[in-house]
């Protein structure tokens, strides 16, 4: 009977923003501007990669990778809050919403590693400057990249099928925007306490172990800019730190926050707005936009289109 019920409920509703009545409205317009930047940045910084053999090194093969990722990830997350915020389409199967759970989580942890990963290219660069090239060869670098979205599927696959076995018998509204983990369990009829805990654990693993690995990397570093003789060399590469620390704290809190310590209550919702749509829209400017080496390439590119035109 149990099961029956379970097929009987067949979609749950996203309650996302439905609480805030006209503002919805405007949420939406932000939200699709905050949309089109992302993707337009993040597809522009794949392009430039690609097409200027400048940066083809491993640093921005990984940002390139960065990129790809959060494309991925705002696609799985804010069409279907576009939808439920213009249409009030706030309806999505059951299936539909296991499946986004697996891919937002997967796409989300292995943003996390990425990060780590990144984090350690930096610190090789800056430590070891004369074998950086030999020891992160272009096998090496894919191998890195490759390595975060493994780590993002064995993590969150045992959690999503665990929860995908629970039994789901009303009520079916989720307290979110997009479907997750903490949402989902939290409407299970049946004892899901165990899971949670599963969950919680592989939570602990996909958030706060890269995040630890990621800032101690950033330790090393900034301790070996205390070396550096340039005071200008100095402030350069403490501003670079710096952005990049913020956009890491950022995601990495508010990701532990809602996750390592769920509680189920409405301000997940504008906590995950931080990760979910602000971090993807800052990341193409505070790794690439920001950095002289892109600049020069999108000068030398203007230049060439240009010089192009007039011939």
């Amino acid at each position: 009977m149990e099961k029956v019920n379970q097929t009987t409920l067949g979609e749950f509703i996203l309650l996302a923003f439905s609480d805030l009545g006209q503002i919805q409205h405007l949420l939406f317009y932000m939200l699709i501007l905050i949309y089109i930047v992302c993707i337009g940045g993040n597809v522009a910084i794949i392009l430039l990669i690609k097409a200027e053999p400048s940066l083809h090194i491993p640093m921005y093969f990984f940002i390139g990778t960065l990129s790809a990722l959060e494309t991925m990830f705002v696609s799985c997350i804010i069409p279907k809050l576009l939808a439920n915020l213009i249409a009030a389409d706030m309806r999505i199967s059951f299936i539909g919403c296991v499946f986004q759970v697996f891919v937002s989580h997967t796409l989300g942890t292995a943003e996390c590693y990425l990060l780590a990963v990144m984090a350690f290219d930096r610190d090789l660069a800056i430590n070891n400057p004369l074998r950086y090239l030999s020891i992160m060869t272009h096998e090496l670098s894919v191998n890195l990249a490759i390595l975060p979205f493994i780590v993002g599927v064995v993590c969150v696959i045992i959690p999503t099928v665990l929860t995908s076995g629970l039994d789901f018998c009303g009520p079916n509204a989720i307290n979110h925007f997009y479907c997750d983990l903490v949402g989902l369990q939290s409407l299970a009829c049946s004892d899901h306490f165990i899971i949670q805990i599963f969950s919680s654990c592989m939570a602990f693993i996909a958030a706060v172990v890269p995040f630890i690995i990621t800032i101690g990397f950033y330790i090393h570093i900034i301790r070996t800019i205390f070396f550096i003789h340039s005071s200008k060399g100095k402030v350069r590469a403490f501003s670079t730190c710096s952005s990049h620390l913020s956009i890491v704290g950022v995601y990495y809190i508010t990701a532990i926050v809602v996750y390592v310590i769920p509680k189920g209550n409405h301000y997940d919702r504008y906590l995950s707005l931080l990760y979910t749509v602000i971090t993807p829209l800052l990341n193409p400017f505070i790794y690439s936009y920001r950095n002289k080496d892109v600049k020069n390439a999108l000068l030398k590119l203007t230049r060439v289109k240009n010089g192009q035109a007039s011939f």
